[in-house]
């Protein structure tokens, strides 16, 4: 395997971690909020879906957290900015 397939390989798996935290982040986040506990801060949760906006509206739709708030209508659109950005530098 070249250096090229293995750097592509490496950013694949850091990008798919990344979105993994951000799942598990959101999935915390609602259960602190059932418990009346310390929460994530707003901000926090919304610089993860930024950076992992896939596992952020995993987590958004799975456990029906952050669906009302408008500032979290972001995280489609950066669902969508991920996906042009992976194109442009795909092809």
């Amino acid at each position: 395997m070249d250096h090229t397939s293995v750097a592509f390989l490496a950013l694949a798996g850091l990008y798919l971690l990344v979105n993994l935290v951000a799942l598990l982040m959101y999935a915390y986040d609602k259960m602190m909020a059932r418990r009346g506990d310390q929460r994530i801060s707003e901000r926090s949760l919304l610089l993860l879906a930024l950076l992992g906006p896939f596992g952020a509206l995993a987590g958004m739709r799975w456990f029906r957290h952050k669906t009302r708030k408008m500032k979290f209508k972001l995280v489609p659109l950066f669902a969508v900015l991920h996906v042009v950005i992976a194109f442009l530098l795909l092809y």
